[in-house]
């Protein structure tokens, strides 16, 4: 139990040793260690071995290890919309979804709170896989501690060029730390267990958003999980991307991607070993994007 006035730390792979109190913190994040949540509610807009027909059981938590310029969740990842909820709180949520009958409980941007998401599912581990949704930025050593607690990972593998990474993500060194993250993910859920209703029990499916005048990246990133996972992850290939938050200040992502940029990558897709899911580019509307609200937290 976390039990001090504030902590250091080194959560995820800025290692910013920063003081964090409970409701607010001097780190990246800029987050407190005590959970701040800005929507509660099951989402059927999740890969279809995650939503099923009943609906994932989301937590998005407010804060956030990456500065995506693009993010669409930017209301809670860099503007701090969210309401601060002990971990007892915590756990009374997990019970509530739960009981409405999501097929999983999904955390996501989870890793500022990782000590106390450890210590809630330490107290209540629920029937129902728990889902870690991160952005892939995250420490080999953090991930550890998680093991056993989590059931499926949901990462992204956003880039391979540092200098891509850093331009849109303010994180040059995204790909050393995503990729080991995701080798450890892969050892602790091994391949993909589904039941008898393709819901997945356990396992790791790697997301990759595309994005518009970067489909060279687009490519190494397909080509690398083929060439390192193979049948061991599952691909979750997505087109839904928008221009929001601040991609107006970066020209060349200020647009959607095009048919024939979509067409690129998923012919890609197509030549290698690589099972998952091809959003269509249907899916690139502000309609999809959650909306945040803590009247019910």
């Amino acid at each position: 139990m976390i039990d001090t006035d504030f902590i250091k730390c080194s959560l995820c792979p800025r290692k910013c040793n920063a003081v964090r109190k409970a409701e607010n913190g001097n780190g990246f994040c800029k987050m407190g260690y005590l959970p701040k949540i800005a929507r509660v509610a099951p989402h059927k807009w999740e890969e279809p071995c995650i939503s099923g027909k009943n609906g994932s059981g989301t937590i998005f938590f407010s804060g956030c290890v990456l500065s995506c310029v693009f993010c669409q969740n930017h209301k809670i990842s860099s503007e701090g919309y969210g309401k601060t909820v002990t971990v007892s709180e915590l756990i009374e949520h997990i019970k509530r979804l739960e009981a409405m009958g999501v097929h999983n409980i999904n955390l996501v941007s989870p890793t500022p709170y990782v000590d106390s998401i450890i210590e809630a599912l330490t107290a209540y581990k629920p029937s129902i896989p728990v889902v870690y949704n991160t952005g892939g930025y995250e420490r080999v050593e953090t991930l550890k501690r998680l093991e056993g607690l989590v059931d499926v990972y949901l990462p992204d593998l956003k880039y391979i060029h540092n200098d891509i990474s850093g331009r849109y993500s303010g994180a040059a060194n995204y790909f050393e730390y995503a990729s080991k993250a995701i080798e450890e993910m892969v050892r602790q859920t091994g391949k993909p267990v589904f039941d008898d209703n393709g819901i997945m029990l356990r396992g790791t499916i790697v997301r990759h958003l595309i994005l518009p005048c970067n489909t060279r990246n687009s490519v190494e990133v397909i080509r690398y999980l083929d060439i390192t996972f193979g049948d061991k992850i599952l691909i979750s290939l997505m087109g839904q991307y928008i221009p929001v938050a601040n991609a107006e200040d970066y020209p060349e992502i200020n647009r959607r991607i095009t048919p024939r940029e979509y067409d690129k990558v998923l012919n890609e897709l197509s030549e290698t070993s690589l099972d998952g899911f091809a959003q269509e580019l249907e899916s690139a509307s502000k309609t999809y994007i959650p909306d945040f609200n803590t009247d019910n937290l």
